[in-house]
Formats: C-alpha cells, sequence, structure tokens
C-alpha cells in the first residue's frame, strides 16, 4: 500500500464521527441543539475529501463558492497528478489558476495554494505530519499568518485535515446563532466559535459533526431568505425570537 493510500485510510478512520449512531444526553443549550440534529439528520461524515491535503486544498478553494464547484477543480488538479504539495509548488501558476477555475476567483485562489505550500516548506520541510505536530494555536497563528487564510479556513484545515479540536464555524452557523438569539448578526468570529468550544465537550468528532449538521441545517432550512422554521428540526427552540437561553 501506498504511503498516500495509508494517510489516507488513517484520515477516513480519524474523520467519520457518530458511526456509532448515538449522542451522549445533552446538559447545555447548545448540546441540545447537537443531539437533536444528530437524532434527526444522523452523522454527516464529512470532510468530503479523500486525503489530508485534498481537505486542505478544498478549504482554500471553497472560499466564495459552493463545494460542487470545488470538487470540480479537485478533479481537474487529480487528473493532472497535482494534489501533492510538491507539484502544487512546481507548476506555473497560471496552468495552475486554468485548472482551479470552476471553483471561481481562480488566479488568486491559485496564488493562496502556491502561499500555502511555499509555508509548508519553509516551517515543516513539506510535511504535513510535522506541521500537525505544532501545538494547536501556534499553528493557527501560523497559519493565519499566511496570504489567503482566513480564520474560517485555518480553522477547517486544523479540525478536518489535522484532527484538531477547534470549531469552524461559518456564514451557515453565523446565520443560525444570530437567527437564534445567541449573537449578534454581526459578532466576531472569535465569539462564536469560543461560544460553541465552551457548551460542547472539546472533542473532534463532536465538533467535526456538529458543523456539518449545521451546515445541513442552513442548507436545508435556515435559509437567507424565506427560511424554513416550521419545518426545521431546530424550529423547536425558537420561541418568539428568543433562544432557550433567553427564556
Amino acid at each position: 500500500m501506498s504511503q498516500e493510500a495509508i494517510n489516507a485510510a488513517d484520515f477516513q478512520r480519524r474523520e467519520s464521527p457518530g458511526r456509532n449512531g448515538t449522542a451522549p444526553p445533552p446538559t447545555t443549550p447548545l448540546q441540545s441543539y447537537y443531539h437533536v440534529l444528530h437524532e434527526k439528520l444522523g452523522p454527516q461524515s464529512w470532510w468530503p475529501a479523500k486525503t489530508p491535503f485534498g481537505v486542505i486544498v478544498g478549504a482554500i478553494l471553497t472560499q466564495n463558492t459552493t463545494w460542487t464547484n470545488v470538487e470540480r477543480a479537485i478533479a481537474n488538479l487529480r487528473r493532472a497528478q497535482l494534489l501533492s504539495p510538491r507539484a502544487i509548488e512546481r507548476i506555473p501558476l497560471a496552468r495552475l489558476a486554468t485548472l482551479i477555475r470552476p471553483s471561481g476567483y481562480f488566479r488568486q485562489k491559485a496564488r493562496k495554494l502556491k502561499a500555502f505550500v511555499r509555508f509548508l516548506r519553509d516551517e515543516y520541510s513539506g510535511s504535513l505530519k510535522r506541521m500537525f505536530q505544532t501545538p494547536t494555536l501556534e499553528l493557527r497563528e501560523k497559519l493565519l499568518g499566511v496570504h489567503g487564510i482566513g480564520p474560517e479556513t485555518a480553522d477547517s484545515i486544523l479540525l478536518y485535515a489535522g484532527g484538531k479540536d477547534i470549531f469552524v464555524v461559518d456564514a451557515y452557523t453565523r446565520r443560525i446563532l444570530s437567527r437564534h438569539g445567541w449573537v449578534a448578526e454581526q459578532a466576531p468570529y472569535e465569539e462564536m466559535r469560543t461560544l460553541i468550544e465552551s457548551a460542547l465537550p472539546r472533542d473532534v468528532s463532536r465538533y467535526n459533526e456538529f458543523h456539518a449538521l449545521l451546515v445541513n441545517v442552513g442548507k436545508n432550512w435556515c435559509r437567507p431568505r424565506e427560511p424554513r422554521c416550521s419545518q426545521c428540526p431546530l424550529g423547536a427552540f425558537l420561541d418568539g425570537g428568543r433562544s432557550p437561553r433567553a427564556r
């Protein structure tokens, strides 16, 4: 078995939460959200990528686009045998941009991919294993210093590629938390991340699963316009616009 296959197999074992189909009883309101969603929607088995480096590429390419578009871009890279840090670093920037064109903002994203693989080489001799051995908060600060990597992208890399116990806040999470009265609509990213991490046990699988469940809710019920609150699994938590915390 190749090293890539071994890494991919280990990645799938680490990043497949909730396989036993059960969730611990809730002890806080936000844990109740998790419990209800897990019971009604089942395990989500995220992130949809085959290797840790694939997760990182996806986390960068998914900025301001849909995962369907990202999959097309990643498929192009895979066909060209370019889904490795060394290959991304060696390919000419213009060629890389052409291959990832389906993801949108392809010129900027090509530069971001180049910036990440240079960072990986300079800081960790090109080794993802060595990178992820760095303490979580230290690595997070380093990632935030890389061109094109903001908090959501950094946390996606840490959680889904590195198996670090850090929660990913995205637009779906923000929309749900603000509509349920947990945070202001323009609340800082760190406020929302801290809120959820303080409400749930520090557990990689739990953070992975809760984020994926919230994405499911955001896509199917808690939409930007005409939300389907009466049909939403979290609809019962709404009470005149107040969250359970405010009751």
